[in-house]
């Protein structure tokens, strides 16, 4: 019998790839989608799902709340979850809300279904791409330092602001503003804004998800 799988995101097109990814495997059958996470914890409780994919940001509230509310309900349940944002942080914090796999986003369509496999055969068992590499960061954290205000700049950065922006709520000079923004890119390897937001994710320089809208 195939595995059933309920897929969870509020984006129609993530999940409309998603369900083409799993009707291409003969071994997986999509009983079910949600939009929200009243509508995961409500198709959970009717479908029955061995395997559900939750992302992580949904528009009533975190997919993580939905996997703490599917573990503490069923032992036997594959939750994987989805995010575009898989930094040090939220890898942890799937595996301390119960979930059997962590996978961003952007992983090849092979790695999902491996994680939904994993999932149903070991719900219990955490699995994800850079979980012994996280480990280790957590047992012996490491890291660029940043001083306070790198810091400062990093975090109104990672809300979106621009040079000039930065410069008007620190009270300082764009070009003092570009030498701070210059600095972090070096630290974080990073050869943009793009890179450095990720890499201070991956390394837990940033408490929140950056905010705005997700694909």
């Amino acid at each position: 019998m195939p595995t059933t799988v309920l897929l969870v995101d509020d984006h129609e097109l993530v999940r409309q790839g998603l369900r083409r990814a799993f009707e291409r495997s003969e071994d997986f059958d999509v009983v079910g989608e949600a939009r929200s996470c009243a509508e995961a914890l409500k198709a959970l409780e009717i479908l029955r799902p061995a395997v559900a994919l939750v992302d992580v940001r949904l528009p009533d509230g975190t997919g993580l709340d939905v996997v703490r509310e599917a573990r503490r309900r069923r032992a036997d349940i594959g939750l994987v979850v989805l995010t575009m944002y898989a930094g040090d942080e939220q890898l942890f914090g799937a595996l301390e809300a119960g979930a059997s796999a962590f996978v961003p986003k952007d992983a090849p369509t092979d790695e999902v279904l491996a994680a939904a496999r994993h999932a149903a055969s070991s719900p219990g068992a955490f699995t994800a791409r850079d979980l012994a590499e996280a480990m280790k960061r957590r047992v012996n954290p490491t890291g660029p330092q940043l001083s306070p205000r790198e810091k400062e700049v990093l975090g109104l950065l990672a809300d979106g602001l621009g040079v000039a922006a930065i410069s008007r709520r620190l009270y300082i000079s764009e070009s003092t503003t570009k030498t701070h923004i210059s600095k972090l890119y070096e630290k974080l390897g990073a050869a943009n804004r793009a890179q450095a937001i990720m890499s201070a994710l991956r390394l837990g320089l940033i408490r929140q998800e950056p905010t705005g809208p997700t694909v």
